[in-house]
């Protein structure tokens, strides 16, 4: 996943949207380029990935983040906080408690990791869609019921549950 010379750095942090929103980071030049845009921060529901191209540039985004929920009144959890690189890294201390490097994590409902490899999501997703088929089994196979209403079925039942979480899957 690297972009650069420098290893691909993420950071998961349980975040507020509001402190995200509100913690500076659109200002830094921090990140990773996609498309020719900085992107430096992920948000689905209440978790945030931090991305930057060095270990520095991720030290100086979380702490922006640390910051902007202290200025709120909120303290950055270290226990849910993770470090997930593509590359060597040295551990990390925030306030004397070490920060866990992780090899995968879930977001979004789907398995992150740092080689990129999403197979295991997609195939757990197609699992589950199978799963929901099965199920099925006895609608679609009658005949008192039409054609259209079985395509409207799986696509109202079988198709969101492979699909769920695709925005985040990854291309190898």
């Amino acid at each position: 996943m690297s972009s650069s010379r420098y290893s691909t750095f993420r950071l998961r942090v349980g975040g507020e949207e509001y402190v995200m929103r509100n913690a500076g980071l659109e200002e830094t030049q921090s990140g990773i380029k996609i498309a020719g845009r900085n992107i430096n921060n992920l948000r689905y529901a209440d978790d945030a990935i931090l991305m930057a191209e060095s270990e520095e540039e991720l030290k100086n985004l979380l702490m922006k983040v640390k910051v902007g929920s202290e200025k709120v009144g909120l303290k950055l959890n270290i226990q849910k906080t993770k470090i997930m690189t593509s590359g060597p890294i040295t551990p990390w201390e925030i306030d004397g408690e070490t920060v866990e490097t992780v090899s995968d994590f879930i977001f979004g409902g789907s398995k992150i990791t740092a080689d990129g490899d999403c197979s295991h999501g997609t195939k757990r997703h197609l699992l589950l869609g199978r799963k929901v088929m099965t199920n099925l089994d006895g609608i679609l196979k009658s005949r008192d019921i039409t054609l259209p209403t079985k395509v409207h079925l799986v696509k109202a039942m079988v198709f969101p549950v492979v699909m769920y979480g695709c925005e985040s899957w990854a291309m190898k």
